[in-house]
C-alpha cells in the first residue's frame, strides 16, 4: 500500500485515515514518508486512546479526530482544506452500502484533484462467482488450521481482547461512551468488490482499479 502511496504523492502531502483504530497504519504511512502528515478518523473512543497513548503526536505530524464516517457529514468535522491521499486497512467492510456510499462522495468532496484512495479490505467476490468465493472459504480453513487455529476462533479472540481491554483501569471509564455511540460492529456480508469499484466511481473518482488481491484480500486503488 506503501509503495502505490509513494507513486501517486508528492514528498509533502497530508492523508487520512480511515477508521484508524489505534493507528498502526497512520504511524507506519509516518515512518515511511518523514515529510508527511496524517489525520487518524476513528469512532471508537478505546481505540483512539489506546493509539494517542501509544503514538502521541509523532512529532506534531499525526492529528487523533472522532468522525462517525457512517454519518452523513462526518467531513465537515474536518479542517476546512483539501487532502492529497487517504488510506484505510480493514475498516471500511463494516460499512453498510448507503452508508458506504455516502462515505465515498464525502471523500471525493475532500480530495484534491489527482488525490487517491488506497484501501486495502477484505473484499468478496460477488454472487456471480460462487465457484470463487467457496475457493476462498476453503483455503481461508486451511490457512487457518496451519497457524493453530478453527473457522471462527478468531472472533473469540478478539471478544476476549475487548474483555482485558474493559478491565483496565485507564480504559473502563471510556466503555460508557463507546456504547452512547453505538461502536460496535453490524453484523452482515462484507459488500462485495463490485459495489465498491462503482460505488467509487459514482462518487465521482476518475479511475478505480485492484493493484493487489490475494483471493478475496485486496488493494484497491482509486483516483480523484
Amino acid at each position: 500500500m506503501l509503495d502505490v502511496l509513494a507513486a501517486n504523492v508528492p514528498a509533502r502531502f497530508t492523508a487520512l485515515d480511515l477508521g484508524s483504530g489505534p493507528g498502526s497504519l497512520s504511524v507506519r504511512l509516518l515512518e515511511r514518508f518523514p515529510r508527511a502528515r496524517c489525520v487518524a478518523l476513528d469512532f471508537d473512543p478505546v481505540i483512539q486512546r489506546i493509539g494517542e497513548g501509544a503514538f502521541g503526536s509523532f512529532g506534531g505530524r499525526l492529528t487523533w479526530q472522532r468522525a462517525d464516517l457512517g454519518a452523513d457529514g462526518w467531513e465537515r468535522t474536518l479542517p476546512a482544506r483539501r487532502y492529497d491521499a487517504a488510506v484505510s486497512t480493514t475498516a471500511l467492510h463494516w460499512l453498510e452500502r448507503p452508508k458506504l456510499q455516502n462515505l465515498y462522495r464525502a471523500l471525493a468532496r475532500r480530495l484534491r484533484p489527482g488525490g487517491v484512495l488506497v484501501n486495502g479490505d477484505r473484499l468478496p467476490w460477488g454472487e456471480d462467482r460462487p465457484d470463487l468465493a467457496g475457493l476462498a472459504e476453503t483455503v481461508r480453513s486451511l490457512r487457518l488450521a496451519r497457524a493453530g487455529l478453527r473457522t471462527g476462533e478468531s472472533w473469540k479472540l478478539w471478544e476476549a481482547w475487548w474483555e482485558r481491554a474493559q478491565a483496565d483501569r485507564e480504559l473502563a471509564p471510556l466503555f460508557a461512551d463507546r456504547g452512547e455511540r453505538s461502536v460496535a460492529h453490524p453484523r452482515h456480508d462484507d459488500l462485495p468488490l463490485s459495489v465498491h469499484v462503482a460505488a467509487l466511481r459514482r462518487a465521482g473518482f476518475r479511475s478505480v482499479d485492484v493493484v493487489w488481491r490475494d483471493l478475496e484480500d485486496t488493494i484497491l486503488l482509486a483516483r480523484r
